[in-house]
């Protein structure tokens, strides 16, 4: 059986081949790149298995960086028709909103120079093959580098018991709300504010359900979740500004409330504290990007994260992963994440991409409306 065991497990001198597939210029000049037309697909590699890929390195000189989100990743494994992962290419590798900037996390790096060096370290097994393309889903050319390092294999029981690795890409923009109703009240009465919002005095600030959360991943099979980046942009307040208090729920293989995993708020599943106004990143925790200003301290777009490398999350028949925008969902904000997890078997990874123009973030505003 394949282990991975980091740092431990290097001396121990396993049966594999070490390949990579790569842009390297095949006549021998300097032109290291796979070119990319506007509108046009490409396979960058076809794998043989049984194999696992270990690293994938990409970069791009982007026309714009909302390309982040026009570029389309696809990893299609056994040969499967759908594809397992389909993902715009900045969230795929840890930052949603298209944005590019460095940051290190146990799986996922944005490198020097300003974030345009993207590397992904999740192990991705495959019994039989694996295939990768890309898709420009924007008006203008581009270059694409990439190194894809890999494993290859004789004996195909070094897989046994690996699951396949699926991203599934989601976004809700912007979030169904409730708590804009009683807005006067946040600067006349700020008692009776939050006696209706968060202790009961309005029904719906009691919330037990996951009926209204934004949904982070929805999954059937056997497998294995192992986290998320959530990335929101803010343009509704409430008091002191702050967009979360919402709670995680995560119900497994169908279960009844309450779930099998039940938090007490947004920058708790995070594992920070205390509405942070920090960037941090920890190997599998933190916050990527914060903006904010003095005269609101979480106006726009963030970015936070949460990878159970070290305790994923089992289940065997479904998995449903949510949590409230705003306590009980009292908040209108763009919501989007990127889910990673693995399937004893592969099919598709989450819906269909939505169009391009429902994937653009939104621009950056220099006063949000105050709702």
């Amino acid at each position: 059986m394949l282990a991975f065991n980091g740092l431990g497990g290097l001396p121990r001198l396993r049966d594999y081949k070490s390949k990579r597939e790569s842009s390297w210029d095949r006549t021998g000049g300097n032109k290291d790149y796979v070119p990319l037309a506007g509108g046009e697909t490409r396979t960058l590699a076809e794998l043989k298995g049984p194999g696992c890929i270990r690293h994938i390195w990409m970069t791009s000189w982007l026309p714009k960086d909302d390309y982040l989100r026009r570029i389309v990743l696809r990893f299609y494994w056994d040969g499967n028709s759908e594809p397992s992962i389909e993902c715009p290419i900045g969230d795929f590798f840890g930052l949603g909103h298209a944005k590019r900037k460095n940051f290190i996390t146990a799986v996922m790096q944005m490198s020097p120079q300003d974030g345009r060096g993207l590397n992904c370290w999740w192990p991705m097994p495959f019994q039989k093959s694996a295939r990768i393309e890309i898709t420009n889903d924007g008006d203008e050319a581009l270059t694409q580098y990439f190194y894809i390092d890999y494993e290859q294999y004789d004996k195909p029981d070094v897989l046994a018991d690996l699951g396949y690795f699926h991203v599934q890409w989601l976004r809700e923009n912007p979030t169904d709300s409730w708590g804009d109703e009683y807005a006067d009240l946040r600067n006349s009465d700020i008692q009776q504010w939050a006696e209706k919002l968060h202790w009961g005095g309005d029904p719906r600030s009691l919330n037990l359900s996951n009926k209204d959360n934004y949904i982070m991943l929805a999954a059937e099979g056997d497998g294995i979740y192992c986290g998320s980046h959530l990335d929101i942009d803010v343009f509704e307040r409430q008091k002191n500004d702050w967009f979360g208090e919402g709670d995680d729920m995560i119900f497994i293989d169908g279960e009844s409330w309450p779930p099998s995993l039940h938090g007490t708020g947004t920058e708790d599943w995070y594992n920070c504290a205390y509405s942070p106004r920090e960037e941090y990143c920890a190997p599998y925790h933190g916050v990527l990007l914060y903006n904010g200003t003095e005269d609101w301290f979480w106006k726009g777009k963030q970015s936070v994260y949460r990878y159970y490398i070290e305790d994923p999350i089992r289940f065997r028949k479904s998995i449903h992963v949510s949590i409230e925008h705003g306590h009980a969902n009292k908040l209108a904000n763009d919501y989007s994440s990127t889910s990673y997890y693995y399937l004893r078997m592969p099919k598709r990874g989450g819906p269909a991409l939505p169009p391009v123009a429902q994937r653009l973030p939104r621009p950056d505003e220099p006063q949000y409306p105050v709702r």
